[in-house]
């Protein structure tokens, strides 16, 4: 799990039946005569969905067994989590950028982020190699494309932070010819590539620092697309500005709505991003979609800290868990509704047109603040439907469900073979 601030930390800790396989593209276009549930339901069967940001493989590191293997078997439908193959198909879902999460606290530790890297990287690969006729690595668009038609669940690789280079630009080679095929600059705090959005002190660089943008032109060079979700503003600037290829947010949402949350993006740098031909992919996570859970984190923050101080607790203490799980009861979460995810990407599209917006839902990393209608992968349809109902085409919502994203790889990925 990646908490996105201090009070999700402590929120993660206390807290089939449909055929989609190689005949799928034969599926007919919705009849506009169909409901808008029903038309949504055919259209995330017929076009390829791909989603920037899936936090699968930590949540299973997280909970391995003494035999060094995951508990939990995501082929079959699994008791936790938001991602398993069964509702993948029920919901679609086709490609999942699964991410290659590397906590801030190793940056202090030479070695330990690549290692880590590597190792979660060996366990994609394992659970695909241990279900072939379900899950399948995609190391290009053309894969990806290829194992939809074969009714295979793609696996894309994303790093979400960073430090997995260390400090070799050796390691974008490395971390390439493993499959990887988008780098998050940085996570949680400043690393050596670049300063974040949850760091509101001191900014180490002013955006990226000289071995960062040494990193930039190395990943515009193997073909690695830059993610620029989670860094500062200035470091998203400057990294859009650098790299001769289009740039992508794989899990960030709109600031417009969020004020004073940085991890979300300006409309400022929305135009910018756009301007080089990238795309922000839309995070599903209430903090990330409205003020008024922001607000509720606030107040939840101030109330453990209030109890806290009081007890002399430290913030993992059990006694926090207990009361954090009693006001949570008693002061219930005013959660996103799927309505608020379009409402993100109505504003990108308004500001920068349809070519620049796509999904990013932050599965298995943002916990139960998911939005209602949108609480795991097989719930796509209600996303598309509420899209329908605004007038959006099948076509324009093909774009945002995996369009988009396969353009800017597509022209990553021609760059880096000089074509």
């Amino acid at each position: 799990m990646r908490p996105t601030t201090a009070f999700l930390s402590l929120f993660l800790l206390a807290a089939s039946s449909c055929t989609h396989g190689s005949n799928r593209q034969e599926t007919p276009a919705s009849p506009s005569s169909m409901d808008p549930a029903e038309r949504g339901r055919v259209l995330a069967q017929r076009v390829i969905i791909a989603d920037g940001h899936i936090d699968v493989p930590y949540r299973l590191h997280e909970k391995l067994g003494p035999d060094g293997e995951p508990t939990e078997d995501i082929s079959q439908r699994t008791a936790e989590g938001d991602f398993d193959h069964p509702r993948a198909v029920e919901g679609g879902f086709d490609v999942a950028f699964m991410s290659i999460y590397i906590p801030a606290d190793l940056q202090t530790k030479p070695g330990a982020s690549k290692a880590l890297a590597d190792s979660l990287v060996d366990m994609v690969e394992k659970i695909a190699r241990q279900s072939p006729g379900k899950f399948a690595m995609a190391h290009s668009v053309e894969e990806a494309r290829r194992n939809t038609q074969e009714g295979k669940v793609s696996f894309a690789l994303g790093i979400e932070n960073g430090s997995a280079i260390e400090d070799s630009l050796q390691n974008v080679t490395h971390f390439h010819q493993r499959g990887v095929r988008y780098i998050t600059l940085t996570h949680s705090r400043d690393n050596q590539i670049s300063d974040a959005s949850f760091n509101t002190g001191k900014r180490t660089w002013n955006g990226l620092s000289p071995f960062g943008k040494q990193v930039v032109a190395e990943m515009n060079r193997v073909g690695i697309m830059v993610d620029v979700s989670h860094l500062s503003d200035d470091a998203i600037r400057q990294a859009v500005e650098l790299s001769q290829v289009p740039v992508i947010a794989s899990h960030s949402s709109c600031r417009h709505f969020t004020p004073g949350f940085e991890r979300n993006i300006s409309d400022e740098l929305i135009r910018a991003l756009a301007a080089k031909g990238g795309v922000v992919m839309i995070n599903f996570g209430s903090a990330f979609l409205t003020q008024a859970f922001n607000d509720y984190e606030r107040q939840v923050r101030d109330a453990v800290e209030t109890f806290g101080k009081a007890r002399g607790l430290s913030p993992g203490a059990p006694e926090i868990r207990t009361f954090l799980e009693t006001y949570w009861r008693e002061h219930p979460a005013p959660l996103a509704r799927v309505e608020d995810v379009a409402d993100h990407i109505d504003h990108v599209v308004k500001l920068v047109g349809i070519d620049h917006v796509g999904l990013g839902s932050d599965f298995d990393g943002v916990g139960p603040t998911l939005p209602t209608g949108l609480k795991d992968v097989s719930q796509y349809p209600n996303l598309f439907r509420v899209l329908l109902e605004r007038g959006y085409s099948e076509a324009d919502i093909e774009k945002i469900a995996s369009g988009n994203v396969f353009r800017v790889w597509q022209k990553v990925e021609s760059h880096a073979a000089g074509r």
